[in-house]
Order: C-alpha cells, then sequence, then structure tokens
C-alpha cells in the first residue's frame, strides 16, 4: 500500500508572487537571490562553503524548473539529469498572510478562512492593556521588548537585562506573532510555557496566529543561545486537513519537528521532535522505516527559516540547503515502490531582502511518486493542491480546497 513523504523546507520560496507587492515584497525571490549571490561569490565563506551553489539532488527532482515556472527564469545551478520518477512545479497561496501556519494549513488542504490579526507598530507593538493583562495574569513584573525584532538579535540585547530583573523578553514581527523569550534557568522553562498558555488565551480575539516560546540558556550576550525547547501555541487550523482525514481513516501519522505546534496537536499522532536540520534528518529517516503501508509522515525543517533568512545570512543559508541537498540520497533510498516524496515550503524568507520577516512568494514543488512517469505540474493556483494529491496517492477522501494532479 502507497506511504506519502510530506517535508516542508521551511521558508524555500521561489519568487513571482503575484500579489507580492501587497505585502511589500515585489522582487523578493529566497531561492533565485541566493543562488545569484553565490555564483557572484557573495555567497563564501571561510570555513562554511565556497562558490556556486550546488543542489544536485533537488536539482534533479526538477527545482530549477519549478523555479522557472514562478519567475521565467532558471536557478544558476549546475545542469543535472532529471529523475525517471520526478515532478515539479510552483504554488501560490491564496490565504492572506506570509506566516508559518497559514502555508502549512493552505498545503494540508485547509487555506485560512479569516484575516489573522497583527501587531503593526514597530516600536510599541502591544495594546497597553493587554500588556497589564499579561503582567496581571503571568504574575510577572513587565516585559521587555514590545517591539517588532529578530529573536536572536533581542535577546543578545535584552537577556542580562531579563535576567536582572525576571521580565519575558516579549516581540513580535510582520507575522501574526508573539514571541516570548525567557531563561530556561533563572525564569523556568516551565513558567515560560505557563505563561504562553495565559498569553494564548489572551490574544485569542484578537486571531493572532502564533504564541511562540523562545527558551534560550547561557550567562552574557555573547554565550546566550536559543535551545530545542521552542514550542508553539497555534490558533486552532480548520477543519478538513490532510491530517484529519488520515487519522478518521486510521492511517499511521508521523509527524517531525514543529509540525505538531502548527496543527495544534490535532491527528498528529507521533509527534518527534529534533534539535536542528541535522538531527531532524536524522530521525525522519529513522521515521521512515517505521511509516506503516498507507501511512504519512509530515515533516518540517525550520532551520532554513530561523537560522539564517530571519538573520539575513545568505551564506548561511546556502550551506543549509547544500547540506540537506547531500542528505537527499540517504532518504531516497528508504522510498519504496509505491511510495510519495513531495518537498515543498510555507512562503519565502529572501536573506537578500529588507527587514528580517518572511517574504510573500511563490513555494517550489518538487519530489518523486515511485513508479510514475516524469511529469510537470506547471504554476498550480494554490499551495492545497499538494494537499489534495497525497490525498489522491494515499486513497484517502477528497478534501473541499485543492487540485491534486495525480
Amino acid at each position: 500500500m502507497a506511504r506519502a513523504f510530506l517535508i516542508i523546507l521551511d521558508s524555500v520560496g521561489c519568487g513571482g508572487a503575484k500579489d507580492a507587492a501587497l505585502y511589500g515584497d515585489e522582487g523578493a525571490d529566497t531561492l533565485g537571490h541566493i543562488a545569484e549571490a553565490c555564483a557572484r561569490g557573495e555567497g563564501d565563506r571561510k570555513d562554511l562553503r565556497q562558490g556556486p551553489l550546488r543542489l544536485p539532488h533537488l536539482s534533479a527532482l526538477g527545482l530549477n524548473e519549478a523555479c522557472e515556472y514562478a519567475t521565467g527564469k532558471h536557478l544558476p545551478l549546475a545542469p543535472a539529469e532529471l529523475h525517471p520518477h520526478c515532478f515539479f512545479g510552483t504554488a501560490e497561496e491564496i490565504s492572506k498572510g506570509k506566516d508559518t501556519i497559514s502555508g502549512h494549513w493552505e498545503i494540508a488542504g485547509a487555506p485560512a478562512d479569516f484575516a489573522f490579526g497583527y501587531f503593526k507598530e514597530i516600536q510599541n507593538s502591544f495594546p497597553p492593556e493587554l500588556i497589564e493583562s499579561i503582567c496581571r495574569e503571568g504574575q510577572i513584573p513587565g516585559i521587555i521588548g514590545n517591539c517588532h525584532a529578530s529573536g536572536t538579535a533581542i535577546i543578545e540585547e535584552h537577556g542580562e537585562a531579563h535576567i536582572k530583573t525576571g521580565q519575558p523578553i516579549i516581540y513580535t514581527s510582520a507575522d501574526s506573532v508573539i514571541q516570548i523569550a525567557a531563561h530556561e534557568t533563572y525564569f523556568g522553562l516551565k513558567r515560560l510555557y505557563t505563561l504562553c498558555e495565559i498569553v494564548r488565551r489572551l490574544v485569542d480575539p484578537l486571531k493572532i496566529g502564533r504564541v511562540i516560546a523562545r527558551p534560550f540558556v547561557g550567562e552574557t550576550s555573547i554565550t546566550f543561545s536559543r535551545t530545542a525547547n521552542r514550542k508553539d501555541y497555534s490558533i486552532p487550523p480548520p477543519q478538513g486537513t490532510l491530517l484529519d482525514r488520515a487519522e478518521a481513516d486510521r492511517r499511521s501519522i508521523i509527524t517531525l519537528g514543529k509540525i505538531g505546534d502548527i496543527f495544534t496537536h490535532r491527528a498528529t499522532d507521533r509527534e518527534v521532535k529534533a534539535a536542528g536540520n541535522e538531527a531532524l534528518f536524522d530521525a525522519l529517516l529513522k521515521e521512515a522505516d517505521a511509516l506503516a503501508d498507507g501511512g504519512l509522515l509530515f515533516a518540517n525543517f525550520v532551520d532554513f527559516d530561523s537560522e539564517f533568512g530571519h538573520r539575513r545570512d545568505v551564506a548561511g543559508y546556502a550551506a543549509c540547503l547544500e547540506a540537506f541537498d547531500r542528505r537527499m540520497p540517504s532518504l531516497l533510498e528508504k522510498l519504496r515502490e509505491g511510495d510519495l516524496l513531495l518537498l515543498t515550503a510555507d512562503h519565502g524568507n529572501d536573506p537578500t531582502w529588507t527587514g528580517t520577516d518572511h517574504t510573500r512568494e511563490c513555494v517550489p514543488i518538487v519530489g518523486l511518486a515511485k513508479g510514475q512517469a516524469p511529469r510537470a505540474l506547471g504554476r498550480r493556483q494554490s499551495l492545497a493542491d499538494s494537499g489534495a494529491s497525497i490525498t489522491q496517492w494515499l486513497d484517502l477522501p477528497p478534501g473541499p480546497q485543492g487540485h491534486g494532479w495525480f
């Protein structure tokens, strides 16, 4: 019986969104600009990577062709012979916004049918009454931050003051999110999670997509580092996702990375966490052996976004892509006859762009369907087409959104 592997390369967009100008992102192109920067030598970093971007295994699945559907131009990558069972295309998001959860929900066949709330002010971002409620119900003496910020930068800037005062660092971005950073030892991990649960309830009326716990360790600004104990508290997804249909049909479901948090642990069955892409790939290979016939494995690889996109680190992003690509053969070896592998993204995060936020872009769709001939998918009108195609492959009841290509 067929199995399906749905892998989200978090933020690996490919430009070309028709509505990008509405988000201030006209011209953003995560993959294209990284590849072009590397071709010019701007992606070089001693002891990290050198030269043009090298993605031979993703290219063999049609990554170049997928990007051309989005922007009309090839990536400056070395030519690759296409895999005999590959498929490739691009898709544009119909949900409003450019956030993790709206992208993932739409991929899973449930585009957001409401407008998310946002904290638009760059400074003094949160309403005074919300801050007052957070402090009162969370029993904290105050907050630090209250602005749009990069998570690593704001921890470096305010981490020592947080330790001294006991005030958590609370910040946001252009996304529908509140992030709360606190020291695992001095503030306490359990206390941070409890505070996030309180804030989740407080911002529900505002339709804020996620409240994210961002624990960190270290003693000074130069030694602070975020830990793997991040936890997302998301608004519940609409009913009828790919996961819901798989669960209703009693299929085996394995979710890796932050998928469980994004879908509020509904129909996410066996949840596997790991710190960073390399550890997630190790877990992916292990769980591929465990996935039963007819099952679904749904994974998110977050480092592209969290470690390099938001930090506007071109060389780091390029090296992360190349590291993922080098491990692709070990995953392909795990696939059985009749398996489906689909790799896509939830949004963009162009490291050459201004600011530190996600970018509104099309996303690539590449993969292989064991036993099928190569298939050019063209430009799909919704990310939901990916979920609809997996639904077809697994012979699950169809959902109301998306058009499968099988």
